[in-house]
């Protein structure tokens, strides 16, 4: 065994269900980090339609064609892609109210959000 350093310790606050809320309007990177810091507990998540929303990890995609907004979801045949404050990421699984945990794909055919429909915050 080695003796730690004891000097420059410091501790980290434990993350809260508020600190896990996803702000669309930080770059990518930062959500992407924040989403994967606070899987699987609290668990990441925004609001749609006035409901809690989890998001599981996502992938980064800077190939999306026409920029969106921070928020805003483009719904393709196999993907949903959501924009942040830099480009957009793509959803990889996610939890919708009262919901089991899906695909974001399977969700967006099922749910059939209108063309321009956002998260919240």
């Amino acid at each position: 065994p080695q003796a730690q350093p004891a000097e420059g310790v410091s501790l980290a606050p434990k993350i809260t269900v508020e600190d896990a809320r996803i702000d669309w309007s930080l770059p990518a990177l930062a959500i992407d980090r924040q989403i994967r810091a606070c899987t699987p507990a609290p668990g990441a998540w925004t609001s749609y339609a006035g409901e809690r929303f989890k998001v599981l990890p996502v992938t980064q995609d800077q190939a999306v064609v026409g920029g969106l907004a921070p928020g805003e979801l483009s719904i393709g045949k196999n993907a949903v892609h959501v924009g942040t404050g830099t480009h957009a990421v793509r959803l990889g699984e996610v939890k919708a109210f009262g919901k089991k945990q899906m695909a974001a794909a399977d969700w967006a055919r099922g749910e059939r959000p209108e063309p321009g429909a956002r998260f919240d915050r």
